[in-house]
């Protein structure tokens, strides 16, 4: 297999991050069902179509993976401002972050999320935060070796049981 390299995301390759959102909304709805959406026969070409409309976002970064010339990850994330909601100042916030099954293990997330994280810091957030599936525990390790500290935890509860 080739190098891999990390660059900005363009308009062609809006069909991959289509079909690695789609893998992220399946991964999710199998690690909780009841918290996550199901993905459905279109979420490819409407996640894809969603980030594309982010491409070009001035607070945005979308960065994706390529290797042998296929994109075989991507990082969505964004520079916001004081959030009160959050209790959070200024920062970067990692929103998406996935690999193709067929590329992990390989340091591809690594270089993604210090890609993003360099993007991030370039554009002056004084931290980066995110969110992660408590039942995922290899993303979890990710960011445990990236320096990512625990902060918040997200409680669900159905109404509806």
């Amino acid at each position: 297999m080739g190098a891999v390299s990390i660059r900005r995301a363009t308009p062609a390759d809006i069909p991959d991050i289509g079909r690695l959102g789609a893998l992220l909304v399946r991964v999710h709805h199998d690690l909780d069902p009841q918290r996550f959406i199901a993905a459905t026969p279109d979420t490819e070409t409407r996640y894809g179509w969603f980030l594309g409309t982010q491409l070009d976002e001035p607070n945005i970064i979308i960065l994706v993976a390529e290797r042998d010339g296929k994109v075989i990850g991507y990082t969505y994330s964004g520079v916001e401002g004081t959030d009160y909601m959050a209790l959070r100042g200024p920062a970067g916030v990692v929103y998406d972050i996935i690999v193709d099954p067929d590329h992990r293990k390989q340091g591809v997330g690594r270089m993604l999320l210090g890609a993003t994280l360099d993007a991030l810091k370039a554009r002056g957030s004084p931290r980066v935060v995110l969110s992660t599936a408590e039942r995922n525990s290899s993303a979890q390790r990710l960011f445990d070796r990236a320096g990512f500290r625990r902060t918040m935890i997200e409680m669900t509860r159905e109404l509806n049981d």
